[in-house]
């Protein structure tokens, strides 16, 4: 304990640390709204870029380690005072692997409404800082599903980069005459494979190996891909498009750990009828964004195998699956079986660096529910009597609040109406005037979840709110009917046999209760603006 409390006074005291500090805490450090082509630098050293080695996507400056420490900035510190004398724990455990590089580099990432920002980056640095840092500048709640997206316009594909990749490598296989992108935002799809594995595997497509007889252990069923001395299989029906044809040809796909190979025979896996298609020890899995349009595919579940240094369509391995759950599995199965064990050190890295807090479970303790209602104040202690105060001083409040908003007098229907809307728009479930097709667009971006939804207009009714939802890899969309109870307007989507008094009650009711939904209000979708 003690060899550890003296390292992290080094790296505390450390000049490397100081200069990463004045990133976080400078509103105006290292991040830069594009397409303005002056980059703001944080350090003296930054100062005079040399304008001939800049690329409007990558920008490489090397920076000698010999004497980094000893370093003298000829420019004074402008705030001292924003360098504090030590750092909470997320910000240390964030810098940490940053205090080991010298060199830097500019990249741009850009955000689901196509804003970017520019930030400056230390060369080795992975997807998980790179999230970490934008979850920090942008304040977003750290729920482990901000991730790093390789997005290839002119291919129309895109991948996860795994978090412990380095982004560098990954920029470093870009053609510079291509428009690559780095896209931040939520997947909550990422890993939720470790958690509902059976929602990923279908019977039909998992097979062990002979000497198991081809029975599945539900129970075990992760394990046996990232056991290296077993041997899973993935199996079934793929579309493939022939290479220099614009045609495409049905074949059984048999996935190995050895690779990907197709059978020249029917169905049959003899050695001698199946055919290599390619390993994933040199190659990455895109999902084709636009299957049908940009190669013609049969089917809009679309994906591929790209080698890590091929950079033209020439290059990528078309395959398209008859529905989702399929294409869902092939992916999924491929990423366990390129990663292995990485795969779910990545997913359990961040459950591991959680610490309970002791300060917030005393003073949790110390909270009491109060009544005052009556000529003596009391304490409740009954736990469905505080439940049913908290849940009655939030209704008073939702009325006050749309009383006041209503202005003076008795509110009619169309003057109540005003402060529902106006409740609702600030949430980050609520996302307007959006259509159904870029409701199913955002919504399979952040991962086709059970109870991932978002709440929008409607498109075909303008009184009426639309609530989209997914469910077993489908998205599903139930329409929200005002309903006019008594001069007030009240909210229903099951035939006005439920009612709320907006829609923030609306969502709440159904994040505890499934009711007529096909499955709980689990995760919104959000969207941020870098």
């Amino acid at each position: 304990m003690s060899d550890m409390n003296n390292t992290l006074d080094e790296i505390h005291t450390s000049g490397r640390l100081r200069e990463k500090v004045e990133i976080f805490q400078s509103d105006k450090g290292n991040v830069s709204v594009f397409p303005s082509q002056a980059l703001i630098p944080l350090r003296a050293p930054l100062l005079t870029p040399n304008v001939n080695k800049t690329r409007a996507t990558l920008c490489q400056r090397n920076r000698s380690n010999k004497g980094e420490e000893s370093f003298s900035s000829p420019v004074p510190n402008p705030f001292p005072e924003l360098i504090p004398s030590t750092l909470s724990p997320l910000v240390s455990e964030c810098l940490l692997p940053w205090t080991k590089s010298g060199a830097t580099q500019v990249i741009k990432v850009y955000n689901e409404d196509n804003t970017s920002r520019a930030v400056e980056v230390p060369s080795d640095i992975t997807a998980r800082d790179i999230c970490q840092l934008f979850i920090l500048k942008n304040h977003c709640i750290d729920d482990h599903s901000w991730t790093l997206f390789e997005h290839l316009s002119h291919l129309g594909i895109e991948r996860i980069i795994e978090d412990h990749e380095s982004v560098m490598e990954v920029l470093s296989g870009w053609a510079m005459d291509t428009d690559s992108r780095l896209y931040f935002r939520k997947n909550f799809a990422k890993y939720e494979f470790f958690r509902k594995p059976l929602d990923f595997f279908p019977d039909h497509m998992v097979s062990i190996s002979s000497e198991t007889n081809g029975i599945v252990d539900h129970s075990q069923l992760i394990e046996t891909f990232l056991n290296s001395s077993t041997c899973p299989e993935i199996h079934g029906h793929l579309h493939a498009k022939e290479q220099s044809r614009k045609s495409w040809k049905k074949f059984y796909f048999v996935l190995r750990r050895s690779g990907l190979y197709f059978s020249n025979k029917g169905t049959s896996k003899e050695p001698r009828h199946l055919q290599f298609i390619a390993d994933f020890s040199d190659s990455d899995i895109y999902t084709d964004l636009s299957a049908k349009k940009l190669h013609g595919a049969p089917t809009d579940y679309g994906f591929c195998v790209k080698s890590t240094k091929g950079s033209s369509a020439r290059d990528l391995k078309l395959l398209c699956a008859d529905d989702e759950q399929a294409r869902t599995c092939w992916i999924t199965a491929m990423r366990l079986l390129k990663y292995g064990m990485q795969l779910y050190q990545n997913f359990i890295q961040p459950h591991q660096k959680q610490k309970p807090s002791l300060m917030r479970s005393i003073s949790e303790n110390a909270l009491v529910a109060m009544d005052f209602s009556g000529q003596k104040t009391r304490v409740i202690e009954n736990p469905s009597e505080v439940l049913s105060v908290a849940v009655e001083e939030g209704l008073s409040w939702r009325r006050k609040s749309c009383h006041r908003l209503s202005g003076h007098g008795s509110p009619s229907t169309s003057q109540s109406s005003v402060p529902n809307i106006a409740l609702h728009l600030a949430q980050p479930w609520f996302h307007g005037k959006l259509s159904r097709d870029e409701a199913q667009r955002l919504i399979s971006q952040q991962g086709l979840t059970d109870g991932l939804f978002l709440l929008r207009d409607s498109q075909s009714n303008p009184k009426t709110f639309v609530l989209s939802l997914c469910h077993m890899q489908k998205i599903k969309h139930f329409q929200i009917l005002p309903v006019d109870d008594e001069g007030e307007l009240v909210y229903s989507l099951d035939d006005d046999h439920t009612r709320f008094t907006d829609l923030i009650q609306l969502v709440e009711f159904y994040q505890l209760n499934r009711g007529v939904l096909p499955c709980k209000l689990k995760h919104h979708c959000a969207r941020i603006t870098l």
